[in-house]
This record gives structure tokens, C-alpha cells and sequence, in this order.
């Protein structure tokens, strides 16, 4: 039983610390390389089938704007991705802070059980609205 958990707690550290670890080289990729030139980084799939912009398109633009301190492109991007980030860094950082020092990632929040259902309703709003080709939310396209 002890040797299953401390087997368990090694997976889970190496896990924790990957994603920290993984979480960093692309910060780092996104800082050096711009997402809207030539780039290793993929084209939409789902844009290159529809011609549709899915929630995520802009995301790797506006986290490269977001790495240079660039907030209004950022949010010209992915407005989603940019009121979404500061969630993120934290939860990559409790990650790695707990995969570096080998134990739970921290409790970050007590948020009731509606806000995940909440921000998928925002998400799947904006997936509809980013599309609309009328004036008020023609912003919304990356």
C-alpha cells in the first residue's frame, strides 16, 4: 500500500513538473517566435476545414503579445484568452510549484460549482459571436 502511494506521488511530481517545465519552453518559443509570421507553430485546423474562427484562434498571437507587455493586441487576438491568462499563470504556477516540491498543488479558489458551466457558456457565446459579421462584434475576430 505505501509503495503504491510513493509510486503515485513520484507520477504525479514528474507530471506536475513536466507541465511547469512544458508551460515554460513554450513561453519562451512564444517570446522569441512571432505566431504571425513563419512559424513552427500549426494553423487552426478548425479555420483551415470551416474558414470559422473557433474560441481558440488568436491564442497563440495574444499570449505572444501578452509575453511582450502588448495588452491591446493581446486582447485584439483573443479577448478570451487574455481575461482567461491570469487564472492560467496561477494554476501553472501552483503546478509547478508543487511538482518542483514534491507535494499537492495548492487550493487556489472555492469557486461554486457553477463557474466552470459559467465559462464554458462565455466560450461557446464568443465562438458565436467572433463569427457574426456584424459591426459590434466584428472586434471579436482575431
Amino acid at each position: 500500500m505505501y509503495l503504491d502511494h510513493a509510486v503515485g506521488l513520484r507520477n504525479s511530481r514528474l507530471r506536475d513538473t513536466s507541465l511547469f517545465v512544458g508551460g515554460l519552453v513554450l513561453a519562451v518559443l512564444l517570446h522569441v517566435a512571432d505566431p504571425s509570421g513563419a512559424t513552427p507553430f500549426p494553423v487552426c485546423p478548425f479555420y483551415a476545414i470551416t474558414g470559422l474562427y473557433c474560441p481558440g484562434c488568436g491564442t497563440l498571437r495574444a499570449l505572444h503579445a501578452l509575453l511582450h507587455a502588448d495588452l491591446r493586441s493581446a486582447f485584439g487576438f483573443n479577448a478570451v484568452t487574455v481575461l482567461l491568462f491570469p487564472m492560467l499563470v496561477v494554476a501553472w504556477l501552483s503546478v509547478g510549484i508543487a511538482g518542483i516540491g514534491a507535494r499537492q498543488p495548492p487550493r487556489l479558489w472555492n469557486a461554486p460549482r457553477w463557474t466552470g458551466w459559467a465559462i464554458a457558456v462565455a466560450v461557446g457565446l464568443f465562438w458565436i459571436l467572433r463569427n457574426m459579421p456584424l459591426a459590434p462584434f466584428s472586434w471579436m475576430a482575431p
